[in-house]
């Protein structure tokens, strides 16, 4: 119940904002500079290389993070810890401990998410059509497990275009010439 909750109140606030989302079922838009190609367009069923039972996710990560990667949550808009946060370094996936964005990809949406202009790199991410609240949309996923992160939207600004609206459940920061974390949990 509390799951739906915050997801129909981040719905709420996505409408309220204005927050674009995709509306045709097709690729998002090529991102506009070449040097940030999009991510692999992915479907539900694809076979992510990790492969966790339930008990070890939940071992794994926090119940906020579980409920973000593994159960597609939503914090609320403007209640991340990361959402006006810009410290230089990088965000890695509590889920795989990857790293997935760089501080300096990060902007302000205004939105209430933390948001970038692209992943660190095009293999950090895949994309997954997502037809949820009776929208389109273009979820963004661990390429490793294929973990909820957030959703990608073409409004974001130069040099991409694209507004990769991330939960900060889903991220763990390391500062800038920081050791990769070695551990879901803070």
């Amino acid at each position: 119940m509390k799951n739906m909750k915050n997801s129909i109140l981040s719905l709420i606030a996505l409408v309220s904002l204005g927050a674009g989302g995709c509306t045709e079922a097709q690729p998002p838009a090529p991102a506009k500079s070449s040097k940030y190609p999009n991510p692999q367009v992915v479907d539900k069923k694809h076979d992510f290389p990790m492969k966790l039972s339930d008990a070890e996710w939940k071992a794994r990560l926090t119940p906020g993070q579980y409920n973000i990667l593994r159960q597609e949550g939503t914090e609320r808009a403007f209640s991340g810890k990361l959402d006006h946060f810009y410290e230089k370094g990088t965000y890695y996936s509590a889920a795989t401990l990857q790293p997935l964005f760089s501080s300096d990809a990060k902007f302000n949406s205004g939105t209430g998410w933390p948001s970038f202009y692209a992943p660190i790199n095009p293999d950090a991410v895949r994309l997954v059509l997502d037809n949820s609240f009776g929208e389109e949309r273009w979820e963004v996923v661990d390429s490793k497990s294929g973990s909820h992160l957030g959703h990608v939207f073409d409004d974001g600004p130069a040099p991409t275009g694209k507004r990769y609206c991330m939960n900060s459940d889903a991220l763990i920061f390391v500062p800038e010439g920081g050791k990769p974390p070695v551990s879901s949990k803070p």
